[in-house]
């Protein structure tokens, strides 16, 4: 069994390389944001109730929640 990794799976200091989406619609929303494929995201910041993130991209800080994280498809990077 091949499970994915998203963007919502993680923790602080964590990055990953991102390499699709699971939901067509969010994901143009998601694109115009910078979080393109090829692109390396850190986790940065969680909320104290874990909702919702920060996460750097594109050279910024973008905030989102966790059930749209979840919805980008990750490599997990090495630190």
């Amino acid at each position: 069994m091949n499970t994915r990794k998203t963007l919502a799976d993680l923790k602080i200091g964590e990055r990953g390389e991102i390499i699709g989406f699971t939901d067509a619609l969010l994901s143009l929303k998601l694109l115009e944001m910078g979080c393109l494929p090829g692109s390396d995201v850190e986790m940065t910041h969680l909320a104290p109730f874990g909702d919702p993130i920060a996460i750097k991209v594109s050279g910024y800080t973008l905030t989102m929640r966790k059930d749209e994280a979840a919805t980008i498809q990750i490599n997990p990077l090495k630190n």
